[in-house]
């Protein structure tokens, strides 16, 4: 019992050091809003004439969930660069020295970027809703949309801390953010998966962003909603198992990989 509280004690004080750093550099979570919202603002108008919804319905109200969800995936970015950054500047080594859980420096920062992707969602849900989105849900639904968007974001915060414990120099982190934009397009965010190749789309349904865009448009009774495919049928199945699964595998590693860093 006194390990755990240690452990929940440490996590907290390394959280708490996490939102320091944020309240006095702003613009770091500021930038990944605006990132977000301008994506909102390119799609939903630039592009949203060109784009026919299957059934009907405005693109706007088909493609801001996308986005809200594409914002939670790409938020593991934000986890391994900081994880990279505090690596490079000898915190990791600093924070092995000293009498406390080696669990807590990863436990904090994933309590830390949950904080964070919240104000994130908070924040985009505003934005879009200031340009013209519309949903149609009882608060029930609506909370059960957002928290499917967070559980997300809570598997993506594992696979930030375990490639950031992985990558050795900051430079690398660059490639890794090439390889995750793939991920983000090769999904249902910004067009219906039964309109790519058929080859694609399969790849497209099982993705893990698709089920919890997926979930969230049915949740939200959002047009484009719905598919023959069985990830499509299953989405919100899916929305709750992927996270499961990729927060228990890339957890443990992440664990394992801080503790043997300096071996």
């Amino acid at each position: 019992m006194s390990i755990l509280t240690d452990t929940v004690g440490d996590s907290w004080t390394l959280t708490k050091r996490a939102l320091i750093h944020w309240q006095r550099e702003p613009m770091t979570p500021v930038a990944g809003i605006l990132f977000s919202f301008m994506f909102m603002l390119l799609f939903g108008f630039l592009f949203g004439g060109a784009m026919q919804v299957p059934g009907g319905g405005d693109y706007l109200d088909f493609v801001v969930p996308g986005i809200l969800g594409m914002s939670m995936m790409f938020g593991l970015e934000a986890t391994m660069l900081n994880v990279v950054q505090d690596k490079s500047a000898g915190l990791a080594d600093r924070f092995r020295a000293m009498p406390m859980s080696r669990s807590a420096v990863v436990g904090g920062r994933a309590v830390a970027d949950v904080l964070d992707s919240g104000l994130n969602l908070v924040a985009l849900v505003g934005c879009g809703l200031l340009i013209g989105w519309r949903f149609d849900a009882s608060p029930a639904e609506f909370a059960a949309a957002l928290g499917l968007l967070v559980l997300l974001r809570m598997s993506m915060i594992w696979v930030g801390i375990f490639l950031g414990v992985m990558i050795d120099s900051p430079d690398a982190t660059a490639l890794v953010q090439i390889l995750v934009f793939p991920l983000g397009f090769v999904s249902s965010v910004f067009v219906p998966t039964a309109t790519m190749p058929d080859w694609l789309a399969p790849i497209a349904d099982w993705n893990p962003l698709s089920a919890t865009v997926a979930a969230v448009r049915e949740l939200l009774a959002s047009p484009g909603t719905g598919g023959d495919a069985w990830p499509v049928e299953h989405a919100t199945l899916l929305a709750v198992g992927w996270p499961i699964v990729i927060t228990f595998v890339f957890g443990v590693l992440a664990v394992r990989g801080y503790q043997r860093l300096g071996r």
